[in-house]
């Protein structure tokens, strides 16, 4: 599923995609509760709905230097 210019995603609104592999498409984005440029990676089902990779997948999220948001279709 990809997204356009434009598009929210709850406090999220996409500015333009970025790239896109295995674990999903990455997304430029803009929150705008917080006002701040974020990249937001979109999992794809498969991956979301399988308990134990989307858990890994938040702990290096919460790992990470820069933590964002992830979305699943």
């Amino acid at each position: 599923m990809s997204f356009t210019s434009g598009t929210k995603l709850g406090r999220y609104e996409i500015r333009s995609k970025v790239g896109e592999g295995g674990m999903g498409e990455v997304y430029l984005a803009q929150d705008t509760e917080l006002d701040r440029t974020v990249a937001i990676k979109i999992l794809p089902e498969a991956l979301a709905s399988a308990q134990q990779r989307l858990q890994r997948f938040i702990q290096e999220a919460k790992e990470s230097e820069h933590y964002g948001a992830y979305w699943s279709e």
